[in-house]
């Protein structure tokens, strides 16, 4: 059996690394199993010879609208935070996957050459051509902009052929929040779901921006759980998992 996909964006989001969702709200940093999960999840894949790249959100260390909120920080520079913090969780996914025998590269839309590459499309590309794991921090650059846009703008960029948005919470696209789920809420899994039906709803799968650029760049996403072994293989293979979302 061959995979369905051969380049592939993988979105993770930075609470998934903080660890399990009932701990998520009392813990701060990384969980050494999840970690360990994703690397051997994206190893696998990247032994198949399937070309990956990453984009980490950083909400495990810093979420830019809460902090800004919270205690009184303009919104621009809580998102460049923001920005720091994923710059941060790629420099611990690049270590841990390093640490197993993956060849990667950190690329950052903020320029720090001691510790990344700057963003640069073409490079990005020949990286991944050349087998490595190329793992996108910094956002683009620009506060204003969620991860989940990012993931859909390299993803564009790069001529990936799908966005894979892995969480920790969900197991796909629900009409209404799962978590809230009574008998007068019923929340109902999509399977299949296309990207007008999410604007409309305004369904929680990704922001409008992120649907929406990859909805003109006909770049479907599937959103699925992370934490269940084995998935990230089955969504590149085209296994029936998560949500699908496309026209």
């Amino acid at each position: 059996m061959r995979p369905k996909y051969q380049r592939i964006v993988l979105k993770l989001s930075g609470e998934a690394l903080a660890g399990e969702p009932k701990e998520r709200d009392k813990k701060f940093g990384y969980d050494s199993a999840v970690l360990s999960d994703i690397v051997n999840q994206v190893k696998e894949i990247s032994d198949l010879g399937i070309e990956v790249a990453l984009v980490v959100g950083g909400g495990n260390l810093w979420r830019g609208v809460k902090g800004s909120q919270t205690l009184g920080i303009d919104r621009a520079t809580a998102d460049y935070m923001g920005m720091l913090a994923t710059v941060m969780n790629a420099l611990a996914l690049q270590g841990a996957l390093e640490s197993a025998g993956v060849v990667t590269r950190v690329q950052s839309a903020i320029e720090m050459r001691e510790v990344a590459e700057p963003y640069i499309r073409r490079r990005a590309i020949r990286h991944l051509e050349k087998g490595r794991v190329v793992i996108f921090a910094a956002g683009t650059g620009n506060p204003y902009f969620t991860t989940d846009t990012v993931a859909a703008l390299r993803a564009a960029e790069i001529d990936a052929e799908i966005v894979l948005k892995a969480t920790g919470e969900v197991d796909g696209v629900y009409s209404s929040d799962p978590k809230l789920d009574t008998p007068e809420n019923k929340a109902v899994k999509y399977d299949r779901i296309t990207y007008h039906e999410v604007l409309k709803e305004e369904l929680k799968a990704m922001d409008a921006t992120a649907i929406s650029l990859c909805m003109d760049n006909d770049i479907p996403i599937i959103v699925f759980n992370l934490s269940e072994p084995g998935n990230v293989r089955r969504a590149v293979f085209g296994e029936k998992i998560g949500t699908y979302i496309g026209g």
